[in-house]
């Protein structure tokens, strides 16, 4: 091929389209080669484009990596519309430095930037076989909102130097049934992927996001393999965000939470998420999430870590939640969020705060752990009773620690079970001390009556106080205290045995009375 006589002129050999294209680019304008009819221009429709709307995609490497100069005064750009580029567009290993961003665009065969440098790339509303971009170097965005990737993507070590958006695209599966490969990817801000479809595997393991990650109303769906998300490792400096998105005209893809009575759609998942070892600067947010779970998989939290868990969306009516391992500051959540029992996995999860949302009695939070327990664990138990307990419900976490000890009598041989039953109908394990109080004031009482009725010799006679019954018993089930009763009086028979007996429920019952007295004044 020719050059042209003038310097940057379009060289021979070039189509119509294609000199415009030139053109368009010296001059730094838009080459727009839409009709005006929204059906005929739809990328992802199926109405064919001509030889009057196509370009080879060989040129527009040409212009991108070796252009001719820019008219006076003006910058040399890339900016395309409703424009067909045939052929495979390679620029692997190049670097570009003119403006790029094409809109409602057709490519014929796949984009190919391995290893490419770009100052700014935006494809627009563009139908795109794949994306193979594996160590691609941006130093500003690269935007993909609402293109349909058909092969899907590969974003693998890839670095982009400030933001990454994929609001609005539909990625579909590669042969090996991945959407979007991201293993190692760079973000220096935000990546946004609010109301996609990923319909495949999307990988971000060992990915670092800048700033936030936002799935916002998104929807992430995988028939073909265990996971939907696979983000081990994934490191955020700032939140994820599986929360809603705001439907509006235009769709309320800002980054932000919409606003309360905006129509939203929800971020749903079909398939297993993983997000083991995560960390997330300031929060993990899956306000309304819907999660979509087979038997054998898992929403997967293990060892993440983060000062805020809002987990407030729906239960997984299949598969399982795990958190073990996680290390949470502040947990806000709903009853209605957690699964059932055999569903929750919670062993080494710790957290500082509770913050529940609408009704969470005690009765549930207990539910709660015994959910996460299928085997008994005192762990789950002590640190609720903990958190209870540094917040200042100290009621609320004797009640945990009770129901501790009911589970835990319940893998106790039978003549343990049968003491571990006493203890709790007589003192409730010592958790309630009222009832020990209780149960003294019973037991002096009918002691007392029975006493009246007794022999009882004086040991030195004509050296003893008036025989009073209730005095008696009380000095005998009152230990360490000497009302000065029991030592002038013998018993004789069964009354011996009775009298030993009440001096040992005595000590049972005044030590349970006196540790859940400390208790309370250690609190106040």
């Amino acid at each position: 091929m020719a050059d042209g006589t003038g310097i940057g002129d379009p060289p021979d050999g070039l189509t119509a389209a294609e000199i415009g294209m030139w053109q368009a680019f010296r001059n730094g304008s838009v080459y727009d080669l839409r009709s005006g009819d929204a059906t005929v221009d739809d990328p992802h429709g199926g109405h064919p484009w001509g030889p009057e709307r196509s370009v080879r995609a060989r040129i527009v490497c040409w212009l991108l990596l070796d252009g001719p100069p820019a008219l006076a005064g003006r910058v040399s750009s890339l900016k395309l519309a409703g424009v067909q580029v045939t052929d495979a567009l390679d620029l692997a290993g190049g670097t570009v430095v003119p403006y790029t961003e094409m809109k409602h665009c057709r490519f014929e065969k796949e984009i190919v930037v391995p290893e490419a440098r770009f100052t700014t790339l935006r494809l627009v509303d563009c139908a795109i076989p794949r994306f193979e971009a594996a160590r691609l170097h941006t130093e500003g965005d690269l935007h993909l909102p609402r293109c349909r990737i058909h092969n899907g993507m590969r974003l693998t070590d890839a670095h982009i130097g400030t933001d990454l958006l994929l609001n609005q695209a539909v990625v579909y599966r590669d042969r090996r049934g991945n959407s979007i490969l991201g293993d190692g990817l760079s973000v220096g801000q935000d990546l946004q992927a609010e109301m996609m479809e990923s319909h495949g595997m999307l990988s971000l393991r060992g990915a670092k996001i800048g700033v936030s990650l936002s799935l916002r109303g998104s929807l992430l769906t995988n028939p073909y393999g265990k996971r939907a998300l696979n983000a081990p490792q994934l490191t955020v400096e700032r939140s994820l965000y599986l929360t809603p998105a705001g439907l509006g005209n235009p769709s309320l893809t800002s980054g932000t939470t919409p606003a309360r009575g905006t129509r939203v759609q929800r971020f749903e998942c079909q398939g297993g998420i993983r997000l083991d070892d995560g960390r997330f600067g300031d929060a993990m947010d899956l306000t309304q999430a819907r999660f979509t779970l087979q038997s054998d998989q898992e929403l997967s939290l293990r060892r993440v870590q983060t000062p805020e868990l809002r987990f407030l969306g729906e239960a997984p009516q299949r598969g399982k939640v795990v958190l073990s391992g996680a290390k949470i500051v502040t947990l806000i959540d709903r009853s209605a969020s957690w699964p059932g029992p055999g569903c929750l996995q919670m062993g080494g999860f710790t957290y500082e705060n509770l913050v529940p949302q609408g009704s969470f009695p005690l009765s549930l939070r207990l539910s709660w752990v015994a959910a996460a327990t299928a085997e008994y664990n005192p762990e789950p138990y002590e640190k609720l009773a903990t958190v209870l307990r540094n917040g200042g419900e100290d009621a609320d976490a004797r009640e945990v620690l009770l129901a501790k000890q009911r589970r835990r009598r319940e893998t106790l041989p039978l003549a343990a079970k049968l003491w571990g039953y006493a203890q709790d109908w007589t003192v409730a394990y010592g958790y309630r001390p009222g009832r020990a109080a209780v149960w003294m004031a019973v037991l002096w009482a009918i002691s007392a009556v029975a006493f009246a009725r007794a022999d009882h010799p004086a040991i030195k006679p004509g050296e003893h106080p008036n025989w009073n019954p209730a005095l008696f018993t009380l000095d005998l089930l009152l230990p360490v205290i000497d009302l000065g009763q029991d030592s002038y009086w013998q018993l004789r028979g069964g009354w011996q045995w009775f009298a030993a007996v009440l001096i040992l429920l005595g000590w049972i019952l005044a030590t349970t009375v006196a540790a859940g007295a400390t208790r309370l004044l250690r609190r106040s």
